[in-house]
C-alpha cells in the first residue's frame, strides 16, 4: 500500500449514512486534518459534493486508493462488510459495538493481521473530556464500589431505529455499553458480571432496560425509558472520597468538586486522530471488554417480559 506524508490528508470512505454518520462522523472528518471524506456507500443516504456510492462492491473495486473505510452501519450487517473490506486491504474503523458476536469480532482481529492492515474497534465514550483524569485519580486510590446511572429516552436518540429492538441489535445495551467501555477504561482493576436482570418488551427481541451487578461492588442500572432529564453518570466510591463521572464522562468531579478539564476536541473528532495514529504506525486496537459484559448479561441475566414498546 502507498504510504503518504503525515501531513497530507489520507481519504477516507463512510459506509453507512444514518443518523449517527450524520451526526458524528461527517463533521469529525471535516474537522480533521489528517482525513479527508473521500467516498460515501450507502443504499439511501449521501453526503453533499462527496462520491456516493450503493454498492459496497462497486466502491472497492473502483476507488482502490481508498485505503481506509470507516464503518458506521448498525451492527448486524458490519461483519459482512467489514471483511470484505479487510480482504481488500483496506484499514477499517468499526462505529460502537464492533459487531454482532464476539466471535465475528475475533474474525476480524485475526484477518486484519493476517493482511497487514488496521482495525480499530471504536469506543466514543472512552474519549469523553473527564475520562483520561478520572482515571488517573482512580489509579491512586482504592475503589470500594461503583454506581453507574445510564437513562436515555429511546425515541429521542433513536428515533424510529427498529434495528436497535432486533436480535443482534442489543437494544439498551446500545448506550450501555458506552457506560461499561468507560467502567473497563477507568478501574485499575477488571471486575466480572455476577447477575443480571434484563426487561424486555413483549413486542421485542431486546432489552428496554437492564441492572447489573459485578465484582467489586459495581453495580449498574440501564433504561431507555427516561423521558425529561437524562442521566448518564458513574459514581465511583474509594478510600479517599467519591471520583464521579456526569453527562456521559463530559464533566468530572472528585471528592464533591468539579474539576476543570483541559479544552478537549469532542469524542469523535479524538476516534478520528486516534485512528490517524493506529494507521500511521501499522497497528490496531480492538479491545472488547466492554462487549464481554455484555455478553455475560445475555448469559446470566433473568429475563423479564415488560410491557410492549412502540415508537
Amino acid at each position: 500500500m502507498t504510504s503518504r506524508p503525515i501531513a497530507t490528508p489520507r481519504p477516507i470512505a463512510l459506509v453507512g449514512i444514518g443518523k449517527i454518520a450524520r451526526d458524528q462522523h461527517v463533521p469529525a472528518i471535516a474537522a480533521s486534518s489528517d482525513w479527508s471524506l473521500a467516498a460515501t456507500v450507502s443504499r439511501s443516504g449521501a453526503v453533499e459534493g462527496v462520491e456516493a456510492f450503493d454498492d459496497f462492491d462497486a466502491f472497492l473495486a473502483a476507488r482502490p486508493e481508498i485505503d481506509t473505510v470507516s464503518l458506521c452501519l448498525p451492527p448486524q450487517p458490519r461483519f459482512d462488510y467489514a471483511k470484505k473490506a479487510l480482504l481488500a486491504r483496506r484499514h477499517v474503523m468499526l462505529e460502537k459495538p464492533p459487531g454482532q458476536t464476539l466471535s465475528e469480532v475475533h474474525e476480524l482481529i485475526d484477518l486484519a493481521a493476517r493482511m497487514g492492515v488496521t482495525l480499530y474497534a471504536t469506543w466514543h465514550s472512552r474519549m469523553a473530556a473527564g475520562v483520561a483524569a478520572a482515571k488517573a485519580h482512580l489509579a491512586e486510590r482504592a475503589v470500594r464500589s461503583a454506581r453507574i446511572d445510564w437513562k436515555e429516552d429511546v425515541r429521542r436518540w433513536h428515533p424510529g431505529q427498529e434495528w436497535i429492538f432486533e436480535a443482534g441489535g442489543m437494544g439498551v445495551f446500545d448506550p450501555g455499553i458506552n457506560a461499561l467501555s468507560i467502567l473497563t477504561e477507568i478501574l485499575p482493576s477488571p471486575v466480572h458480571l455476577t447477575g443480571a436482570v434484563l426487561e424486555f418488551p413483549e413486542n421485542r427481541q431486546t432489552p428496554i432496560a437492564a441492572t447489573l451487578d459485578f465484582t467489586g461492588g459495581v453495580r449498574a442500572a440501564f433504561d431507555w425509558r427516561q423521558e425529561g432529564p437524562q442521566t448518564w453518570e458513574i459514581a465511583v466510591e474509594t478510600d479517599r472520597g467519591p471520583v464521579t463521572l456526569r453527562d456521559g464522562g463530559a464533566r468530572l468531579e472528585v471528592d464533591g468538586t468539579e474539576e476543570t478539564l483541559p479544552d478537549h476536541p469532542g469524542e469523535y473528532p479524538a476516534l478520528y486522530a486516534r485512528m490517524a495514529e493506529l494507521v500511521a504506525k501499522g497497528e490496531s486496537e480492538t479491545d472488547l471488554a466492554p462487549m464481554r459484559h455484555v455478553a455475560d448479561a445475555m448469559t446470566l441475566g433473568r429475563r423479564e417480559t415488560v410491557a410492549a414498546f412502540e415508537f
